[in-house]
């Protein structure tokens, strides 16, 4: 395998330094928001976002006024992004099914697809006013039934942004929070005098939310472990140009300082002539001074040989977004597996992804994609099972079984509860602690 590296990322060993400082700031400040409730969570949003109202919770009077300065046109563009999401959710709703089944005479097993009785969805909005993720988490809680949907988004230039305010309220959020960073996610799992704590928390977030997550996790659910954003060209020069590759790069490392944005292709040419694209983008991009930070020292541009080597170095990366735009896009999507979500074809492009086209756009980053999937319908319900024992016979065959496997393991009060049943649904008299004779008929 041939693979040249015509620029790098810098090393994991600085990622991790950042990493560790953001792990005692955030442990630190969940401490505090546990110890003192309210007056601590007040004291951060008046330190970081220098926002102090006096109360957090949005009134219906005041989701009313804020909604009334976002433009008809914005208006229907986020009903329109939202019938979109909405509508993909509800298919893959409608695909998980209640099952119901009779294994043995006598014997019901089953399982429910049971919502999530709380979740918090968080709305990053601080940098940049991130509407589109109310949809994705907000919308989507609803279609799975939710019944406390509450919402946090960080005030935008010292106030609510009317737009992602609008956007939470039309996806379904029963409780509307100006709210951002730590404070937000923490108040929302560990609860405080005016925040009743969730069962789950939703949303993607800086490398502060996405920390806090981690270390509230096994408290509350969450959706996945996220970082920061990453996007993965996978092109040939058969359906790619610089003007494309770049584009869709820097769009996507503008997210923040620290966005990954990788290229893999199997051209020199086509590498070359877009690391000079993105150089000439960069001196007009209005993002630059992130997108630019980001490129510096999180881009990779990687040159293979063969298209089996571009997929084998696509999958072991496992990138959030990966981008194929080549001779054989059907190719990649039957042989890729580790990934966040796949957009195919030179007309495809991730920001579309992110805004309208329906699907979910919370994904795993930091190769968390080799074991899990993104935010969808499914991460909002419990999947439970049931059983029941309908017959005599049924109880007396399974209590056989059941008692036999107990004795194996050498768990005696297991055996009897097995033996009971036998005794009394199947007439054989078992002694205490004794296992289930084979007289009884095993069918």
């Amino acid at each position: 395998m041939t693979i040249r590296l015509l620029k790098s990322a810098k090393p994991e060993t600085e990622r991790a330094k950042d990493d560790a400082e953001v792990r005692l700031i955030v442990e630190q400040t969940l401490t505090d928001i546990e110890k003192r409730g309210d007056a601590a969570v007040r004291e951060l949003s008046q330190k970081f976002d220098d926002y102090c109202p006096s109360a957090f919770r949005l009134s219906d009077g005041e989701i009313e006024a804020l909604m009334e300065k976002v433009s008809a046109q914005d208006m229907a563009d986020l009903r329109f992004a939202q019938d979109q999401v909405r509508g993909f959710a509800q298919a893959q709703r409608d695909s998980m099914l209640d099952i119901e089944v009779e294994p043995l005479p006598g014997v019901i097993l089953g399982h429910k697809n049971i919502p999530v009785q709380s979740v918090g969805c968080y709305v990053p909005g601080g940098k940049f006013p991130m509407v589109a993720s109310a949809h994705m988490s907000v919308a989507t809680a609803q279609v799975a039934g939710v019944p406390r949907i509450i919402a946090c988004t960080p005030p935008f230039r010292g106030e609510p942004n009317p737009a992602v305010i609008a956007a939470m309220h039309l996806g379904g959020a029963h409780e509307i929070y100006v709210l951002g960073g730590i404070q937000a996610v923490g108040a929302m799992a560990i609860g405080t005098e005016t925040i009743e704590p969730v069962h789950m928390l939703v949303g993607p977030g800086n490398a502060f939310v996405a920390e806090a997550k981690r270390q509230l996790f096994g408290r509350v659910g969450i959706d996945l472990f996220a970082g920061p954003t990453e996007t993965m060209i996978i092109a040939d020069e058969t359906a790619a140009d610089a003007e494309l590759c770049a584009t869709d790069l820097l769009g996507q490392a503008e997210h923040g300082y620290n966005s990954p944005a990788c290229m893999i292709t199997n051209s020199q040419k086509l590498a070359e002539a877009t690391l000079e694209e993105i150089d000439r983008l960069l001196a007009i991009l209005p993002t630059a001074d992130t997108a630019g930070v980001s490129w510096r020292d999180y881009g990779d541009m990687i040159v293979c040989d063969t298209y089996d080597e571009m997929l084998a170095t696509a999958n072991d990366m496992a990138y959030e977004h990966v981008q194929v735009m080549t001779d054989r896009d059907d190719w990649f999507l039957d042989n890729m597996h580790s990934y966040g979500a796949l957009f195919l074809g030179p007309r495809t492009n991730v920001a579309n992804g992110d805004k309208v086209i329906g699907t979910n756009h919370t994904l795993p980053t930091r190769k968390a994609g080799r074991y899990t999937g993104g935010l969808w319908v499914g991460k909002y319900l419990k999947t439970h099972s049931y059983q029941k024992i309908l017959t005599d016979e049924a109880a007396a065959l399974i209590g056989q079984f059941g008692s036999r496997l107990c004795m194996l393991e050498g768990f005696v009060g297991h055996a009897e509860q097995c033996n009971v049943r036998v005794r009394r649904y199947g007439g054989v008299n078992v002694p205490y602690g004794g296992a289930a004779p084979s007289q009884v008929v095993t069918g």
